[in-house]
């Protein structure tokens, strides 16, 4: 690599600016994960989106970070509107991934002995695996109201509350989605999507929270020592991957003629204010639309093996979300820069919002705590709870990590795996699994990421997130 990383401090890395560079790189993490970041590429990423047009202040790295297409996953870059760029590499594939947690009134000891059953109906009844089809079949013309109204729709089919919108970010909607913005080959891969999981690294687990950092914020997130949960992790399926690969193809077609001297053709974009960059960002939101109905759907059928398996009503049970956050996505949010506000185009891949106490973008039930940050373990690892900060403002564009990140490929994973038997490892330490193949296992074992509680404190001592929860997995399923 033809450039250095100086160390600031204990948890920062800067990135000096050099050649195209318009502005340094800043990378959050600490030195144990820093021997891990440096022999991949993803810096030189970091580098790479600190040349595109229109950038503020910083090219951002959280400590997640890893390899992605053309902007490295647990990146974040904000765009002036006026000269800056929207890039569907700067979001990803997977529009929306993103992440729900549910609490619950039961206490996880006392379940314990039915998790299997659990499991095992959960995974008759929520659809999961490589090309998995819902229970749902959508026309054209319902696909679009989903795209519009996201998971509102699916509140509106009987299949959740108001008060899930009230406690999901942007109450599951962007309002700017057009849905005449999609290709008709989005909406056919997408018509019988809704309402499963995927693969990869998506899943459903039943957890228990494990340890309390932050008393007072646990009480504000109605979280307690020792009592079951459950963490929904999917995104919007084949149908935002369709939307990112044809503005993908469109944008690669249109660099030359836009001028960009792009240093990776991953990093195609166009101008914010152009007409492919608005057509992007309005079938964008459609797909971050279909993502929040698809977990919305996914929660609901969650209560519902709950409430027949247990016999227990919903007021014994009080399944509750407690938030729901995205993980890819391109946002027109207020910041101030130069202290002046403005409004810039913020990309989160691989990355979540942090918003502090007192922001008007948190629910009025965690206004006085601060946003719910849901970092998501996989499998054989804990996932954490945190709280947002005002740091991350001045910081980050209100953005921290999004869960550990890869520190082996798929290819990688397969192979160190070989001859074991995942499945039997978890239930060895008293996780019981279950998924379409034993590859997926394989791919997604615990060995593939990075220590979460080492990313974790990373965020927590850079002080872009504070610890509230612990939550340790007993049942997953995967694609």
């Amino acid at each position: 690599m033809d450039f250095k990383v100086k160390k600031i401090d204990e948890w920062r890395y800067l990135i000096p600016k050099k050649g195209a560079m318009r502005v340094p790189g800043l990378v959050f993490s600490s030195s144990e994960l820093m021997a891990n970041i440096e022999d991949d590429q993803s810096l030189l990423q970091v580098v790479n989106v600190a040349t595109l047009p229109g950038i503020v202040k910083h090219s951002l790295a959280m400590p997640d970070i890893h390899w992605g297409y053309g902007f490295p996953i647990g990146g974040v870059a904000a765009f002036r509107m006026e000269d800056g760029i929207v890039s569907p590499g700067g979001v990803g594939y997977d529009i929306n991934c993103g992440v729900r947690l549910i609490t619950t009134a039961l206490v996880a000891s006392e379940v314990r002995p039915r998790i299997k059953e659990l499991v095992l109906a959960l995974f008759k009844n929520i659809p999961a695996g490589v090309g998995s089809r819902g229970r749902i079949r959508l026309s054209t013309k319902e696909q679009r109201n989903v795209a519009a109204e996201g998971a509102s729709w699916a509140v509106k089919k009987g299949m959740g509350t108001e008060e899930d919108l009230e406690r999901t970010e942007d109450q599951g909607v962007i309002r700017e989605a057009d849905p005449g913005a999609v290709s008709e080959r989005a909406y056919k891969r997408g018509h019988d999507e809704l309402g499963t999981l995927g693969s990869g690294n998506h899943f459903l687990e039943i957890q228990t929270v494990d340890e309390i950092y932050d008393q007072d914020r646990a009480r504000a997130f109605n979280l307690f020592e020792g009592q079951l949960t459950v963490l929904i992790h999917t995104g919007s399926r084949g149908f935002g991957h369709q939307i990112c690969d044809d503005f993908l193809k469109e944008m690669g077609t249109k660099v030359k003629e836009a001028g960009f001297d792009l240093p990776d053709r991953q990093l195609a974009c166009a101008y914010v204010t152009s007409d492919t960059g608005k057509r992007y960002l309005s079938a964008m939101a459609c797909a971050a639309n279909y993502a929040w109905a698809n977990r919305q759907i996914i929660m609901h059928w969650t209560r519902d093996t709950f409430e027949k398996i247990l016999a227990m009503g919903p007021n014994e049970l009080k399944m509750e979300l407690l938030y729901d956050v995205c993980h890819n996505i391109a946002k027109l949010e207020q910041h101030v820069v130069d202290k002046k506000k403005v409004t810039l185009c913020v990309h989160r891949k691989g990355a979540t919002r942090s918003l502090p106490p007192g922001h008007p973008d948190v629910p009025m039930v965690y206004r006085k705590a601060g946003q719910p940050v849901l970092i998501p373990g996989d499998m054989g690892t804990y996932s954490f709870v945190l709280a947002g900060s005002q740091q991350a403002m001045k910081e980050t564009f209100g953005s921290t990590c999004h869960g550990a990140g890869r520190m082996l490929s798929r290819k990688q994973a397969i192979k160190t795996a070989k001859g074991r038997a995942i499945h039997r490892e978890l239930e060895d330490k008293g996780i019981y699994v279950q998924s379409r193949g034993r590859t997926t296992l394989k791919e997604e074992m615990p060995e593939a990421y990075k220590d979460i509680s080492l990313v974790v404190e990373a965020v927590h001592m850079a002080g872009l997130a504070k610890k509230v929860a612990r939550l340790r997995p007993l049942g997953v399923i995967k694609g």
